[in-house]
């Protein structure tokens, strides 16, 4: 393994036993060397994270639990609060303060350390995904054509980010921090005895393909960081390798599929890992460091989802096929330690990315940048003089001096792995253990194509907030009950910034939905509905200056923990608590905000810690707060949502983060909504149903209400002609006038002061009245139980809803790994 694949951005170091979690030794990510170019340029100029002020934070997680809990429940939460006031909040929050100084950020180890501590498999637990759109050139929709593509796109993102050449993320001409994509290529999440940490190496030059579950390597880049194929130079070696995976029958080949180790429990790995690495020359330990130290993989399947739930599917975890007892689905074909492309036989593009040191919008970048190049390409070969996304251009390879290009393969190797029987049989039950794991969840889709961004700002509504209430609306609509729900909030206007949590449910979002589920006129609908929203912006912003409560309470729980290791049992007992609450002995504290999957830094999937060891089990009383029924309430997230897209991608989404939960992946577009439910079979259709039936009521409401309003599709033309007065002029008015639907008189566009996005902040790490409805008799939904399946039935048919569409040291011996294959024409 190369050295610098050696060098983590975090680590973890080995917890002892009735210690803290954080790990002992601490590594400070280096910031990027300051250069001649644009990407790095404000990073010496952005604020550190502010730690809140306590009372502030301890009012607002007062606020966040009092709609989640009983009147009793609110009192003890309300007592421990201020107990914890008294006595271990001001101590904790010096610690805090003190342990901050000097560091990029105070919550950043701990961070790291909750997500290389999770001992659990990644994949539908940490791994989120995003589903590219088609390519707009249907000719281009083949395999080997789109993943050439795909990849020489992501290799100029590449380029890009190595030569500084990649202009900074900004909102509204903020700059934001750009550390997280020094962090995106090259690097591999490797488990270790004692938690995970991220290796990387920052000279990687190579790809790995994998396809029917067999791995090829090549190199891509030259030592200046310079593509050194071109996109036909690529197909070739693409077509050659989905030639040589053809000749091995995917029977035989599943039975060498190592990736499927990667989806192992993250202790067991580490101990395969050992077998594969015990002797540091074996072909093996060559192999897996080619592996680890690619650039990025590239998972070439070869199945075609039928519709956009298999679809979301195949990305997030692989399909599970099992034929006469051999595995022969695509969960076969993924590595999920390291950021993957996956190409479909029929062209469908996706990624499946490892979350620990990116969230989705620094992905969602590259993504986008990705799939706008692969256009501008094409154009390009149509009119030399269209525009290129990238600053410099990358010499053409095919007209550059073969000398200068280094000690580069271009020809595809093929790795040949050694299948020691410990290896056969640790594959054959990782792989009966992730198929159980992917037969556990279930995966729905909506595309909803009715309305969208436009519509939902013209009737004066903030779009995220508008979608956070329709699934706080449609779950009260199924339930009965509001659920704790999650929203990230970027906090990237930090040195090293992260995300903040959004608590969704508020005392008017509560309001709003038992209003709208009871019998009660429009116009008082839509007024909670506004009250709701407004509120949900307001904490959205809060958070996104990171003045949340959550991370900060967190950091305040993991300095507690640190003051059992460091002050001992006896000080943390008499010197740190001193109120008298205690958990029970033998007894784990829950989770500081949910999981360490989208929605916080640490917990597993039933909001419980845990990690790379066991949290200490010390019977010495803990801090009131943490020891209160509210904080379990908090860390049980049962709606996860994420906010995370734009028109190049068809669905963004993630496993849930509870077995009674909801994954909630949605990518709000000018003219459609698009979302992504997972969980575990928890009528998950039924709940989409659920929230297409909210939308397509609230719009009738709010026409009833608001009859200004008007398609979002309308022009600023067709609103000036409706505004001029009638001259009689004949040339202008002969004829009868054809009028489409919601277009025409009273349907004028109004103007509103509501931001179309909330100036960006929300998601990315990585929202029916009684009786008679369309002629069907409506049961009254007071008590929160409906038919969503017949409402939705009534509510399409009253409005004829129209059809929807949904070379580091090792790179001299590297060069004899694995079988060179022949190439030949494509």
């Amino acid at each position: 393994m190369p050295t610098s694949l050696n060098e983590s951005i975090a680590s973890s170091a080995p917890p002892q036993a009735g210690t803290s979690t954080s790990s002992a030794t601490e590594i400070e990510p280096q910031q990027p060397k300051v250069k001649q170019g644009v990407t790095y340029a404000h990073q010496d100029d952005l604020p550190k994270l502010p730690i809140p002020k306590l009372e502030s934070t301890c009012k607002k997680y007062i606020d966040v639990l009092k709609p989640l809990q009983n009147h009793r429940e609110h009192r003890e939460t309300v007592a421990a609060v201020e107990e914890f006031l008294k006595h271990d909040g001001p101590v904790l929050q010096e610690r805090l303060k003190k342990y901050a100084t000097g560091k990029s950020s105070y919550i950043e180890q701990f961070w790291y350390d909750s997500y290389l501590n999770f001992d659990n498999p990644v994949v539908l637990n940490l791994n989120p995904f995003f589903l590219f759109e088609d390519d707009p050139t249907p000719a281009r929709n083949n395999q080997v054509t789109r993943a050439a593509s795909l990849v020489i796109s992501a290799l100029s993102f590449v380029r890009a980010v190595r030569k500084e050449e990649l202009p900074p993320d900004t909102i509204k001409g903020t700059p934001l921090d750009m550390y997280q994509y020094s962090r995106l290529f090259g690097t591999a999440r490797v488990p270790t005895e004692n938690g995970c940490h991220i290796g990387q190496d920052d000279g990687a030059k190579h790809l790995v393909v994998l396809c029917r579950g067999q791995f090829y390597w090549f190199d891509v880049l030259d030592d200046n960081s310079d593509l050194i194929m071109t996109e036909k130079d690529m197909a070739v070696n693409l077509q050659v390798i989905v030639d040589d995976a053809q000749q091995t029958s995917i029977q035989d080949a599943a039975k060498g599929a190592l990736g499927v180790l990667s989806t192992e429990n993250r202790k067991v790995w580490a101990g395969l890992r050992d077998v594969l690495t015990r002797d540091e020359d074996s072909n093996n330990a060559e192999c897996l460091n080619t592996v680890d130290s690619a650039l990025f993989l590239l998972c070439l399947d070869y199945t075609e989802p039928h519709n956009s739930s298999e679809l979301c599917g195949n990305m997030l975890c692989g399909t599970s096929e099992v034929v006469k007892g051999v595995q022969i689905g695509t969960c076969t074909n993924r590595w999920y330690d390291k950021l993957q492309i996956i190409v479909c036989k029929n062209g469908s593009a996706g990624i499946n990315f490892e979350h620990t040191g990116v969230d989705g919008h620094t992905v969602l970048r590259m993504a986008s940048d990705v799939y706008t190049d692969t256009i501008l390409r094409f154009a390009k070969s149509i009119n030399g003089q269209a525009p290129s996304l990238w600053t410099s251009t990358n010499p053409d390879p095919s007209k550059r001096d073969p000398e200068s290009f280094g000690n580069v393969s271009t020809t595809p190797h093929k790795l040949e792995w050694d299948m020691v029987p410990e290896l056969s049989t640790a594959l054959r039950f990782a792989e009966t253990r992730l198929a159980d794991l992917i037969q556990q969840n279930e995966f729905q889709t909506l595309d909803f194509q009715a309305y969208g961004k436009n519509f939902i700002i013209s009737m004066g509504f903030s779009p995220d907030a508008f979608v956070q209430m329709a699934f706080q609306a449609a779950y009260y609509g199924l339930y009965g009950r509001v659920e704790c729900t999650y929203e990230p909030a970027m906090t990237k206007m930090f040195l090293h910034g992260r995300t903040d949590a959004i608590r969704s449910v508020t005392p008017e979002s509560v309001n709003f939905v038992q209003t709208f589920w009871a019998e009660n006129p429009p116009a008082q609908k839509v007024e909670a509905l506004k009250k709701a929203t407004q509120r949900h912006t307001a904490i959205t912003k809060d958070c996104s200056k990171a003045l949340g409560q959550d991370r900060h309470l967190y950091a305040l729980f993991c300095v507690w923990q640190r003051a059992l290791d460091e002050d001992g049992a006896e000080a943390a007992s008499t010197g740190i608590s001193s109120n008298g609450y205690s958990s029970d002995a033998g007894s784990t504290p829950a989770s500081p905000v949910g999981s360490p999957k989208r929605d916080s830094p640490l917990g597993s999937a039933n909001g419980s810690i845990n990690g790379g060891s066991p949290v200490p089990q010390a019977p010495q009383a803990i801090p009131a707060i943490f020891a209160d029924s509210g904080w379990d309430k908090i860390n049980n997230t049962i709606l996860s949502t994420s906010n995370c897209g734009n028109p190049s991608l068809r669905q963004f989404g993630f496993g849930p983060t509870s077995g009674d939960g909801f994954g909630l992946g949605y990518i709000i577009k000018d003219d459609s909504i698009s979302i992504c439910a997972s969980s575990k079979h928890r009528q998950t259709k039924r709940f989409v149903d659920a929230i297409e039936a909210y939308f397509l009521e609230i719009r009738r409401l709010l026409k009833l209400t608001q009859r200004k309003a008007t398609s979002s599709k309308a022009s600023r033309a067709r609103e000036a002609e409706e505004l001029r007065p009638n001259t009689g002029s004949r040339s202008k008015n002969k004829g009868r006038i054809i009028k489409a639907e919601g277009v025409g008189e009273g349907a004028q566009v109004e103007e509103v002061g509501m931001s179309d996005d909330d100036d960006g902040l929300g998601g990315c790490e990585f929202s029916l009245s009684s009786g008679v409805f369309g002629g069907v008799p409506l049961m009254s939904f007071a008590d929160g139980f409906f038919d969503a399946g017949m409402l939705l039935k009534a509510i399409k048919a009253s409005e004829e809803e129209e059809e929807k569409a949904s070379e580091k040291a090792a790179m001299q011996a590297r060069r004899s790994v694995g079988k060179k294959l022949r190439l030949s024409e494509y």
